[in-house]
């Protein structure tokens, strides 16, 4: 009966408004006096967990996305997709889906990317008619393949915690992300068409190249990113590292959104938003410390073989289990409290910890629209003034689209493995 009530308790601390970093760092204090361990040994551990150079491209690529989303490179990035596809029945709409995949796989983060893309595209397509709530919830929805194209902050905390490649899991997320944006590319056909939206001009040849020319630089990152790890140039961390120095060089040389003034301000909230990360992270590590030395996984699995649950069970379980805890929780998380929790579940099931990895982040996308804690429904609202009501509309069809896309990556595991395996081998 202890478990549960380890559980009620954490849940009980968050409903009261406790910060999240702060209830795991609570519960996880109490988990080792119960237990009679040295609370010493809670920071002991949680420094031993940190130590990892991979762990270093977290701050690296949330400073990079700062930039990024203050920098100017979003417009850059709308505009050379508005001169391929604008022109179109429902062209922006394309654009919206085409313009924030390029940048979810600049920055690697939802948030940043709906709050930058939502700036420039929400208004752009009021201006075409477009009804306001179809156009934050493209922009919401779309939003959220900042954690599922690569570089993804969420594949590399997965990787620190279960010990996998991190360039095997950025592979893993391309064919799911461009599936993902395929659905909504033809939802967003559909819907147009339906509508009967007029279409988008097409550019004068002469403008037609010089955004494309303009946008180069913005497009130069993920080459740099992806390039520079799958050619053996660089690791990951580094090319995090090189990825943030160029965000802060494109964006105050070249496009010149962000001042020479402003850059240690900018570095400095980078810092305070990857401060945050970290929190939550060091304390989800603590938590899931106790939870994998207190015998808790071995009863689950012993419950799975008593029960003789088969790996497509236990991953419709897991699935509901974190659409639940992301309706509450933030990202980060529902990904620190239940992978280390199912993490020696997997073997036994047969379920690749790399196909796991995609299912995980599938559903940590979900959690970014529902509400009552979805972060990109508050990202939306707040700079479009669209009542929250509004915005839950909008992604209500995109919300239905990722849960059919969320069955396919769950039981058609070459989605998800094809790429790696294709690179790496099996």
């Amino acid at each position: 009966m202890f478990f549960p009530s380890v559980f009620t308790g954490l849940f009980a601390l968050l409903a009261t408004g406790m910060p999240i970093f702060l209830a795991l760092g609570v519960m996880s204090i109490l988990l080792f006096y119960h237990e009679g361990v040295p609370l010493i040994g809670m920071p002991q551990l949680i420094v031993d967990h940190l130590n990892s150079i991979t762990f270093l491209a977290i701050p690296f690529f949330v400073m990079a996305a700062t930039f990024m989303q203050k920098g100017g490179v979003a417009k850059a990035l709308v505009d050379c997709a508005y001169a391929w596809v604008g022109s179109a029945q429902g062209g922006i709409a394309i654009v919206c889906v085409v313009a924030t995949a390029i940048f979810a796989a600049i920055c690697g983060s939802s948030v940043a990317t709906a709050m930058a893309m939502g700036t420039i595209l929400v208004p752009a397509m009021m201006e075409r008619n477009y009804e306001r709530k179809f156009a934050v919830g493209i922009v919401g929805s779309s939003g959220t393949l900042g954690i599922l194209i690569p570089p993804s902050m969420a594949f590399i905390v997965y990787a620190i915690i279960a010990e996998q490649s991190v360039p095997r899991l950025f592979l893993a997320g391309v064919v799911p992300g461009l599936l993902q944006a395929g659905l909504f590319i033809a939802w967003s056909l559909y819907y147009t068409r339906k509508k009967k939206y007029e279409r988008g001009v097409r550019l004068p040849r002469d403008e037609f190249i010089r955004v494309n020319i303009r946008a180069l630089p913005a497009l130069s990152l993920p080459v740099i990113v992806l390039g520079g790890i799958y050619g053996g140039f660089v690791t990951v961390t580094e090319a995090a590292a090189l990825s943030a120095l160029v965000a802060i060089l494109i964006s105050v040389f070249f496009y010149k959104g962000c001042t020479p003034q402003e850059v240690i301000p900018t570095i400095a909230e980078a810092i305070k938003r990857a401060g945050t990360i970290v929190f939550i992270i060091m304390m989800a590590l603590a938590f899931g410390h106790w939870i994998t030395g207190s015998g808790f996984t071995q009863s689950l699995t012993n419950m799975v073989i008593e029960y003789d649950i088969d790996g497509w069970q236990f991953l419709l379980l897991i699935n509901v289990l974190m659409i639940f805890l992301g309706m509450f929780l933030e990202n980060f998380a529902v990904l620190l409290v239940v992978v280390p929790l199912v993490l020696p579940l997997l073997k036994p099931l047969g379920i690749d910890p790399v196909h796991f990895a995609v299912v995980v982040t599938v559903n940590l996308e979900l959690g970014l629209l529902t509400p009552p804690v979805g972060l990109n429904l508050f990202v939306l609202t707040s700079i479009t003034k669209a009542p929250i009501k509004e915005v839950i509309q909008g992604t209500l069809p995109f919300i239905l689209l990722m849960l059919v896309f969320l069955m396919l990556v769950t039981y058609i595991p070459e989605i998800s493995l094809w790429l790696p395996n294709l690179v790496y081998g099996s």
